[in-house]
């Protein structure tokens, strides 16, 4: 047994021999809220114009808005696993969307040490629900939920099974679920679309989520609720070339818009109505002065529902949508609130990332986190201690479909990308001045990207399941 799983045993045993909850009540309960696609510009409190977020938007006020905030990848399976192990994206299990093709490539393994495992460990209980993406029985069996420290699961595991909102099954635990739903079946693993729809995935999981947290309102818990919406329904696409699957419209239906227009608003303003619950019942049961809510979004805005960006102008001022390794594909909205601890209404610029997840939430915990992580606490930020803030020299991306592709961000200004094989130039961005990405100052500063090039060369760890592979 190595040094960290023996700290994380006895920590468990004496958590639960001297009175666990006497401890617990001393430390957060822990709440990630994520959207799947959702853009840095979707929320009104980020500059949106045209779709209504109230809640999310008094979230904000209620707590600190990050403006430099990044998720782990351009996709979803692998800014899941920097969410899960703290491992950036050159050193995380998972580096792409592996596709039906190879689903072990995109599931965690037994050494895979996740967040969830050191809260568990540390006596929290812990919850997923929604969307994972990381394992699945009978293909991937070895990244499921609860061997990576989830006490209880109800969700989606395969996330092509994720696309379609009205499935006609979900898991709970490793048990198959059987929903009223009807749907045509494009593909495996469940996906396809509803040709009789009753209900809708993301409302079932709001229900879940509040139920857990109603269930567990006397112990310390942590929940990970993954939402699905505003992903589009990629089958349902390419069958009625409108992926925006969502029960009405809300506010949006006597638009003049198309209806991928008006789904796709009425899934965001339905997500914000979710959070807007769960602030509300964490007031009425008294959690609020002892749960931190961090919301955010797992990569950026996705254009698979046919939709109008133009319209939405989903990524604000910063440029690319998901799939890109300009901010626009990674960087997300994220709020944090915590009444009596986080200082309302307030803003950072501090540049932070998925990974920093595990080394926040070990310290909030007073749990070890595992050795060699890509993680640093942004817990002064939240506290208002900007002057004891650590900040990472470097972040990296890297990109799989298409040819490979690697992306850093120096010193939290300095975007260096390489488009196509190792070796190949790089562009360079000034983020400070050059917000958008337009312009290449690689040659203004050839010392910037000499510093970011051999960065580059040694940032990942070899991988047999996501080889560097040149493409086109």
């Amino acid at each position: 047994m190595n040094r960290d799983v023996l700290f994380r045993v006895v920590l468990a045993i004496l958590f639960h021999a001297i009175g666990g909850p006497a401890i617990a009540d001393e430390r957060p309960n822990l709440i990630w809220i994520m959207a799947d696609d959702l853009g840095y510009g979707e929320l009104g409190c980020y500059g949106q114009k045209a779709i209504h977020t109230p809640n999310l938007d008094r979230m904000a006020r209620e707590g600190i808005r990050f403006t430099r905030f990044y998720a782990g990848a351009t996709v979803c399976a692998p800014s899941r696993s920097v969410l899960m192990t703290g491992l950036h994206h050159g050193h995380t299990r998972v580096r792409g969307n592996a596709g039906a093709g190879n689903p072990i490539a995109q599931a965690l393994r037994p050494e895979d040490v996740t967040v969830a495992r050191v809260l568990h460990d540390a006596g929290y209980r812990t919850a997923l629900v929604g969307k994972w993406g990381l394992g699945d029985v009978g293909l991937a069996e070895s990244g499921l939920p609860r061997k990576h420290g989830f006490d209880v699961f109800f969700g989606y595991l395969n996330q092509s099974h994720a696309h379609n909102h009205f499935p006609d099954f979900l898991w709970r635990d490793e048990q198959r679920v059987t929903l009223p739903n009807t749907i045509v079946p494009m593909g495996k693993h469940g996906a396809g679309y509803a040709t009789k729809s009753v209900a809708y995935a993301d409302d079932l999981f709001a229900e879940e989520s509040l139920k857990f947290v109603a269930e567990n309102r006397d112990r310390t818990f942590f929940l990970f609720w993954s939402m699905v919406v505003p992903h589009a329904n990629n089958e349902r696409t390419r069958a009625l070339n409108d992926g925006a699957e969502v029960p009405d419209y809300g506010p949006y239906a006597d638009r003049d818009w198309p209806a991928s227009d008006k789904g796709q608003a009425a899934m965001i303003t339905r997500l914000d109505g979710y959070v807007g619950r769960m602030l509300d019942q964490l007031k009425e049961q008294g959690l609020d002065s002892r749960t931190l809510v961090i919301f955010t979004s797992d990569n950026g805005p996705h254009n698979e529902s046919h939709h109008d960006l133009t319209r939405f102008h989903p990524s604000g001022p910063v440029r690319g949508i998901k799939r890109s390794l300009t901010d626009g594909g990674i960087r997300v909205p994220m709020i944090a609130r915590w009444p009596g601890k986080i200082a309302e209404g307030s803003t950072s610029g501090h540049v932070a990332y998925f990974g920093d997840w595990m080394a926040t939430a070990a310290e909030l915990a007073g749990a070890r986190m595992p050795q060699n992580c890509d993680s640093i606490s942004f817990v002064p930020t939240l506290l208002g201690r900007p002057a004891d803030q650590a900040s990472h020299e470097f972040l990296y991306w890297e990109f799989h479909e298409g040819g490979f592709r690697q992306a850093a961000l120096y010193r939290g200004r300095w975007k260096g990308i390489r488009q196509g094989r190792p070796g190949t130039s790089l562009v360079l961005y000034d983020l400070d001045s050059d917000v958008g990405e337009k312009t290449d100052v690689a040659s203004q500063y050839p010392e910037i990207t000499a510093r970011i090039d051999a960065y580059l060369k040694t940032a990942r760890s070899d991988s047999p399941d996501w080889p560097v592979r040149t493409g086109k």
